[in-house]
């Protein structure tokens, strides 16, 4: 767990845009690796796409406040510099983006991406595998009576072992180790402002339309995957012979991520149970018709491609001011654009109230 490269992240194309209760950054989504992404005012950046929606997910399911999407970002960029190729692999025999060794893999890996395997390289697996055993010696560092900066402690336990520091009763010496573990953890903790985001995202107001934009909000510069996404947050897709392709190859199937209606339906769940696709959104919304004149935060907007429900192929978020929330498509990330430039406006067939 030594390897260090540093990435230089250049944030493109940035406007802060206030929005009717919503204040959103919205990105340029020609350089997914550089762009500033917040997960509802914790805050991420120079981090690339395809680690976001792990660093969230893994932070989610731990609940550990010092547990971070700065903390976790700040140590696999320690740890290997984000890299995912086999190469990736320290002197002592740790392994992938966030330095396994194998023993210590055994315990903590898993198959997160639902690959059929649990494996090291792979990011889901190792970011979320690192998040469990940070979570773990976060609430160690807790109840050992080490001293209160427990991020500190569980960095030193994740690089050195839990029992190295109960040996020092804290963050082993720099004269121990030849400073390895000291090094390692003041490094860590130095980098955190760089991969802190600024609180971007920042929604105001209670009820669901609300809450879903906010949740919808925390996904912006996560990628696009035909078929992928759920309840659950970003997953692989898959390609029909007609969507999910880019220059020819299949990129659902390799891309972690969401599409327009899985992303709806992630961010009203579990409140309400909206169907997977979007013209079964539209048919389980449509008592519920809103005039484009009077759309409100939260609300879902609708294009067809021949002005029938049946036809129904995308769907969007409403996010206020005359913006929305979406997911686009292949190659694209999910975004905030206006809703006159989110889809040809001749196909926009309607909006309904969830």
């Amino acid at each position: 767990m030594k390897v260090v490269i540093q990435i230089i992240a250049t944030i493109v194309a940035l406007l802060v845009v206030a929005i009717t209760g919503v204040i959103v950054m919205v990105l340029s989504d020609e350089d997914a690796e550089a762009t500033e992404i917040s997960d509802g005012g914790r805050g991420l950046r120079g981090v690339p796409a395809e680690f976001r929606p792990w660093i969230f997910k893994a932070v989610n399911e731990c609940r550990e406040p010092e547990l971070t999407p700065a903390l976790m970002a700040a140590q696999l960029n320690q740890e290997s510099g984000f890299r995912t190729d086999r190469d990736a692999v320290s002197d002592a025999g740790a392994e992938g983006p966030a330095q396994f060794m194998p023993g210590t893999w055994a315990t903590w890996g898993r198959d997160a991406d639902g690959n059929g395997v649990a494996d090291p390289y792979d990011i889901g697996d190792a970011v979320t595998a690192q998040g469990r055993m940070m979570c773990s010696l976060l609430k160690q560092a807790k109840t050992a009576n080490y001293g209160s900066d427990y991020q500190a402690l569980a960095l030193a336990g994740y690089n050195a072992g839990w029992g190295a520091v109960q040996r020092f009763h804290g963050v082993p010496p720099k004269s121990w180790a030849h400073g390895q573990t000291y090094d390692y953890v003041h490094s860590i903790l130095a980098a955190l402002p760089r991969f802190q985001g600024s609180g971007m995202v920042e929604i105001s107001g209670s009820g669901a339309g609300a809450d879903a934009t906010r949740r919808a909000a925390t996904r912006i510069g996560t990628p696009y995957a035909w078929g992928g996404g759920g309840p659950g947050g970003p997953s692989t897709g898959f390609c029909d012979g007609t969507n999910g392709y880019l220059n020819g190859s299949c990129a659902a199937s390799t891309t972690v991520g969401f599409d327009c209606s899985s992303l709806v339906q992630y961010a009203y769940w579990p409140d309400l149970h909206l169907p997977r696709t979007a013209a079964a959104q539209y048919g389980a919304t449509s008592d519920r018709a809103v005039s484009r004149q009077d759309l409100q935060v939260g609300d879902l907007l609708f294009w067809s491609n021949n002005g029938g429900s049946g036809s129904i192929y995308h769907v969007a978020i409403y996010a206020g001011d005359g913006n929305v929330i979406h997911a686009p498509r292949t190659g694209k990330t999910v975004e905030v654009v206006s809703l006159s430039s989110a889809m040809p406006d001749s196909d926009y067939y309607g909006a309904t109230r969830p």
